[in-house]
């Protein structure tokens, strides 16, 4: 099933189709993002969910631009409308001049100086640790302000204040000029968090990642955090890649699924049919394995997420799956409709 190409019809803010990216190791080359294709549209929340070691952190920082130095991407991710990216910047590799479009630019092929002129502007990340991602020897003002210079520098100092104080309200900062003279370790968790996505926010992006940005939070801040995101998104019709290992966190912000596993999609489809009706054992793994009310026992999933440079030949998941047939070792099983608008890499299916 999958995406092969791109229907420039459909009004996704971003369409990815067969997206990889590999790294230089003493091992060899790996792949911790395996022929993804996924869409995101304007409004809209996608969480992508799986283990650690799965390839969800990767995936987003090959769309922000940001992957370790030695790493090859190939594939499509084209996001829409008119990018604005100035002339002096071209693509890499000799390829076309990344330029505005009102098509769309495909990111894969931009340069470092084009990802500039993306990077905050277009699309902005939310990590998942502020306290690392923030520098610790600057006021969080100063470092919105930063952020909003480096994307308009003509602004006088006056409209850049402004621009932050609004970034912070917007954010739900309280006290936003109070807060805005102290530094990271003198905020809670749940403020250093506010104060990242006000800095994702304060260039205007289209696109949102959200990477795990509740893991280190208590449960009530964790609530206020996502009901903030999924307010903003509504507001400002971002849409909004919220990447996590908790179902329970992306049933509450999520419109559409993407379940990943070693570097792949094993299931995808609107949130209430991949929660209710999993149609992947993987998906089926990670349900019975999260904390519910009505369930006191646990079941976990046996095994560990496959060493990136030992995969099985077949199914990804089959050392692991309960279900296993002798045929899911034999080769890598596409993507199969369960129903409209859901599909599952499984050979059961």
């Amino acid at each position: 099933m999958g995406i092969s190409s791109f229907d420039l019809e459909m009004v996704n803010l971003i369409q990815i189709a067969g997206l990889k990216v590999d790294l230089p190791t003493p091992a060899g080359w790996v792949r911790p993002v395996n022929e993804v294709s996924l869409r995101i549209e304007a409004g809209e929340s996608l969480g992508l969910v799986g283990e650690s070691g799965s390839g969800k952190t990767m995936m987003a920082l090959a769309l922000m631009g940001l992957l370790p130095i030695g790493a090859r991407v190939s594939g499509e991710a084209l996001l829409a409308g008119d990018v604005k990216i100035s002339s002096a910047a071209s693509a890499a590799g000799g390829a076309t001049p990344a330029t505005s479009n009102s098509s769309g630019v495909n990111l894969t092929g931009l340069s470092e100086r084009a990802w500039r002129d993306v990077r905050g502007r277009e699309i902005a990340m939310v990590f998942q640790e502020p306290m690392t991602a923030l520098n610790p020897v600057m006021r969080i003002g100063a470092q919105i302000e930063e952020a909003i210079r480096a994307h308009d520098a003509r602004l006088d100092s006056k409209e850049v204040r402004r621009r932050m104080l609004e970034a912070l309200q917007r954010a739900a900062v309280p006290e936003p000029e109070a807060r805005a003279e102290q530094f990271p370790h003198q905020l809670s968790g749940g403020l250093r968090q506010r104060a990242m996505i006000a800095m994702a926010l304060a260039g205007g992006p289209r696109l949102l990642i959200a990477d795990e940005p509740t893991t280190a939070l208590d449960v009530t801040v964790q609530k206020q955090i996502l009901d903030l995101l999924d307010r903003l998104r509504r507001e400002l019709q971002l849409g909004l890649l919220f990447i996590t290992h908790d179902l329970g966190v992306v049933a509450q912000v999520a419109d559409r699924v993407a379940v990943m596993y070693a570097g792949r999609i094993v299931e995808e489809g609107p949130a209430r049919q991949v929660l209710l009706s999993p149609r992947h054992p993987y998906t089926r793994g990670l349900l019975a394995a999260s904390p519910t009310l009505e369930r006191g026992k646990l079941t976990p999933i046996p095994g560990t997420v496959p060493q990136l440079t030992a995969l099985p030949p077949g199914c990804a998941f089959e050392p692991r799956c309960a279900v296993r047939v002798p045929d899911c070792a034999r080769a890598v099983p596409d993507l199969r409709a369960a129903s409209q608008n859901h599909s599952a890499r499984c050979i059961l299916v």
